[in-house]
């Protein structure tokens, strides 16, 4: 699958995702020095007030480059890697279609951010990422021994909140 972007290189996007919010508390910081160096962040924290946010987001990102990391704002436009959400194929061609270099499928599994919500299961999520027409990161309920299955289902990556957040 083609990256739309050449300042990217293949290689140079990350396999590994951690997903930022605020249920994650002190457990950011050990999460952060935990993810192999090329790793990316998806900062969200969206329910955080604006100054609170700004300073999370500067220490975040101090500690993200020392430690080599990639960092994307959620819900933020014109970002270099740009990631688009998909819950379904109609989303997939919508993210290939704006130039999305990757696409988020979820969710796979059950998830804690979304308690009870349906899932896409591995074999209706690989459909979608198919259709995205660029690399596909596994998002919802993800662990390591999770991604090592939907690897062989054409997925570039993983992504999660719980599966990377030290309990």
């Amino acid at each position: 699958m083609a990256v739309r972007h050449p300042s990217i290189p293949p290689k140079a996007l990350p396999t590994l995702w951690l997903m930022t919010d605020e249920r994650m508390g002190v457990g950011l910081w050990t999460a952060l020095e935990r993810l192999p160096p090329g790793s990316g962040v998806v900062f969200r924290h969206f329910a955080t007030p604006a100054a609170e946010r700004a300073a999370i987001f500067a220490r975040l990102s101090r500690i993200a480059r020392r430690r080599r990391l990639i960092v994307v704002r959620g819900g933020v436009k014109g970002q270099t890697p740009q990631l688009h959400p998909a819950h379904s194929v109609r989303e997939a061609v919508a993210a290939k279609r704006t130039a999305a270099d990757l696409v988020l499928v979820s969710p796979v599994y059950p998830t804690r951010t979304h308690p009870g919500a349906p899932t896409l299961g591995p074999l209706r999520a690989a459909m979608i990422a198919r259709a995205a027409g660029v690399p596909a990161i596994a998002l919802g309920g993800m662990n390591a021994s999770r991604f090592k299955r939907l690897r062989a289902l054409g997925f570039a990556g993983w992504a999660a909140i719980d599966g990377l957040t030290p309990a």
